[in-house]
């Protein structure tokens, strides 16, 4: 009887274990499927150039489905009033994206965040709070790693926020500390430290929850252990973001909503 009473409970225990990630969460392909329809490729259209649309990184479409958020590098090279020329987004998916004209109506330099305004309506992602993520968070980053060579086909890379550290990259002597990095340090601008492998057309990408598809932050920079021409090759699997309260209070500051 007791043997009877053992199997039966260790087998509602083991279906109960197989049913947890369907009661408690999305499965992993869920969440991406989420939030896939939101990340957009970001640009520029230029009329004279040898390629007119060009892919410079990624963004994500948040709030009203219009507002698009990215990095400020991005698109910060200024545009030529000699040339016809306008920042661009790109959305769908495969070799003929829909591109949509974009205006800059949001700029934080110094934590390298801007919003862009497209007249068309987009599927939003839902931002996390203001609250720094936890350490060890899983989380995922959607984006264009290697632009769009074969089109615009988003890719996802999984791993954890490993720290919270202050926005410098760390040097081997403090010799080479910058005047920047101080300052840096001294205003405890404090950003994700990431155990993930990223690439420069992921600038802009959304981080988000595994769980839940909640944007944590955006990528804004990748560790590069050798040199910039060896990041596809070699891959240091260290990557930064920007805590996504920071583009909370860029929107919030501007009276853009949200979620």
């Amino acid at each position: 009887m007791f043997i009877r009473k053992f199997l039966f409970l260790t087998g509602l225990i083991g279906v109960s274990l197989l049913f947890v990630p369907h009661v408690f969460g999305h499965s992993i392909t869920q969440v991406v499927a989420k939030v896939k329809p939101s990340v957009v490729g970001v640009g520029l259209y230029d009329a004279m150039g040898t390629q007119t649309h060009q892919l410079r990184g990624t963004g994500f479409v948040f709030g009203d489905g219009s507002l698009i958020a990215t990095n400020y590098h991005v698109v910060s090279k200024g545009l030529d009033p000699q040339k016809v020329q306008y920042h661009i987004v790109f959305s769908g998916t495969g070799r003929k994206p829909k591109i949509h004209k974009a205006e800059i109506i949001a700029k934080d330099r110094d934590h390298d965040l801007v919003i862009l305004k497209i007249d068309s309506k987009l599927p939003s992602v839902t931002l996390a709070g203001q609250a720094y993520a936890e350490d060890a968070t899983e989380v995922l980053l959607t984006g264009f790693p290697i632009g769009a060579v074969l089109g615009l086909y988003p890719a996802t890379h999984r791993g954890i926020i490993a720290a919270t550290t202050p926005d410098v990259i760390p040097s081997a002597h403090s010799s080479q500390l910058s005047i920047n990095m101080l300052k840096r340090l001294e205003g405890k601008f404090m950003i994700y430290q990431l155990d993930i492998t990223a690439y420069p057309g992921n600038s802009g990408s959304p981080l988000y929850n595994s769980e839940n598809g909640e944007v944590l932050g955006i990528l804004n920079k990748v560790f590069v252990k050798e040199s910039k021409e060896t990041v596809l090759e070699k891959p240091s699997g260290i990557s930064y973001a920007i805590p996504v309260k920071y583009l909370i209070q860029l929107a919030k500051r501007k009276g853009l909503k949200v979620n």
